[in-house]
């Protein structure tokens, strides 16, 4: 049976949840809710914040066209945030949405825009990346809003890379083999033989310039793998590279299968 309660409308609120709190809600959520959804009085919504965990809310009218959440009891604790980060080549619109949604869906918990020399979108609407954020959270049971990052250069990103989180950067010029053999070769050079986080990087679909290629080539923390013989979109390329690391060394994978094989020690902390 499904862990989460997918009957139920979600929401995302800024207010803070707790027992018999009252949450006014803003003019576009109530006329989601009322006249989107259809909801009456006493409907059941399902509330999140990002701080406290999902809340179990009724529907409550306050005055003509204003509408409350009204507080009840808590459906699920609020868990870590995840650790992996997504960093990107800024993309255009359509296309942009639709990778931030599929990010938050595969378990990103920090988006990173970075602009290399072949970015063709280097404006980015981030008040529009943290809508679609949202959108994806609301409707696919995430409790935790990944953190969206202003715009950087590539070259500022990799500066003072933490030590022990590894990056795993998309190269279309790559050796094509096996990637999730690279993946578990690459965690060894770690210390304890794991890296404490993980960091996923797809660049332009121009492709990486000689001077970036060889600055994360010169990167300890950075493993290289190849996406397969096909030419991929970038937003097509995000969700095989967050698949391909979440099911090696991310949430994916069966912890206590994966730390039963002898091979496997020592495991990622996840």
């Amino acid at each position: 049976m499904a862990s989460y309660d997918f009957s139920s409308p979600r929401l995302f609120v800024e207010a803070a949840l707790a027992p018999g709190a009252e949450v006014a809600l803003d003019a576009a959520q109530a006329n989601y809710l009322r006249n989107a959804l259809r909801l009456r009085e006493g409907d059941g919504v399902l509330a999140f914040n990002g701080r406290d965990g999902e809340w179990r809310a009724a529907l409550a009218p306050r005055g003509r066209r204003a509408l409350a959440l009204e507080v009840g009891e808590r459906t699920r604790p609020q868990p870590d945030a995840p650790t992996l980060s997504y960093l990107f080549a800024p993309l255009k619109h359509a296309r942009l949405d639709y990778m931030v949604q599929k990010a938050v869906e595969m378990g990103a918990g920090a988006l990173r825009p970075v602009l290399t020399r072949r970015t063709q979108a280097e404006r980015v609407n981030l008040e529009r990346m943290r809508a679609n954020a949202v959108e994806a959270a609301e409707q696919c049971g995430v409790l935790c809003v990944p953190r969206i990052d202003a715009p950087q250069r590539l070259s500022d990103a990799l500066k003072d890379w933490p030590a022990d989180r590894m990056l795993v950067f998309c190269d279309e010029d790559a050796p094509q083999g096996d990637p999730r053999a690279a993946l578990l070769g690459s965690r060894a050079g770690f210390p304890g033989g794991a890296p404490a986080a993980l960091a996923v990087l797809v660049g332009p679909e121009g492709g990486f310039a000689p001077e970036e290629r060889e600055a994360l080539l010169a990167l300890p923390q950075a493993a290289r793998i190849s996406l397969g013989p096909r030419v991929l979109r970038a937003d097509t390329a995000a969700v095989a590279a967050l698949a391909l690391v979440q099911a090696t060394l991310g949430d994916w994978r069966d912890a206590q299968a994966f730390a039963n094989e002898p091979s496997n020690r020592p495991i990622i902390k996840t």
